[in-house]
């Protein structure tokens, strides 16, 4: 594998079709899009203007993105590995972009939302520094969501 990652913007097609791959993901996991209804007005790609894409040569193989939250924090936006790409340690060095270009732009934290149905997810978060917070925003009211947050 030749993993190179780019910071880009929301508008980048890769990202966008990442995005789709990810909500499809998403909805077999959940049953049906139905099933997650509630979130998906959280997860439009018109607001996130920071970017990365991970690429293995020129194949799209994961993303992740950030939107301003508050003064301190960006919100996470979006994470997502191709299936046949998890378990290489990609997911880690995605994170670790993002992270430097949230610290860029000033932010001194990062929030995110996720839930333990996403068992990987969770643990990447867990194993780079997140840590879990009262749920924030529209995931108060949604049991099933858990929120964290990492200083950088």
């Amino acid at each position: 594998m030749e993993i190179r990652f780019e910071h880009t913007d929301g508008r980048n097609k890769d990202f966008i079709v990442l995005c789709h791959a990810l909500d499809d993901f998403l909805n077999a996991i959940a049953g049906g899009e139905k099933n997650r209804a509630q979130y998906v007005p959280y997860n439009a790609v018109d607001d996130i203007h920071d970017v990365i894409v991970a690429y293995d040569a020129d194949k799209a193989i994961g993303c992740a993105g950030f939107k301003r939250f508050d003064e301190e924090c960006a919100e996470v936006k979006r994470v997502f590995i191709r299936e046949e790409y998890r378990g290489y340690g990609i997911s880690k060095r995605l994170m670790d972009c993002l992270e430097n270009a949230a610290r860029g732009k000033g932010f001194s934290c990062l929030v995110l939302e996720s839930g333990e149905p996403l068992a990987a997810a969770m643990a990447l978060y867990r194993s780079i520094g997140y840590e879990t917070i009262p749920n924030y925003g529209p995931y108060v009211d949604m049991p099933e969501s858990v929120c964290m947050k990492k200083k950088l």
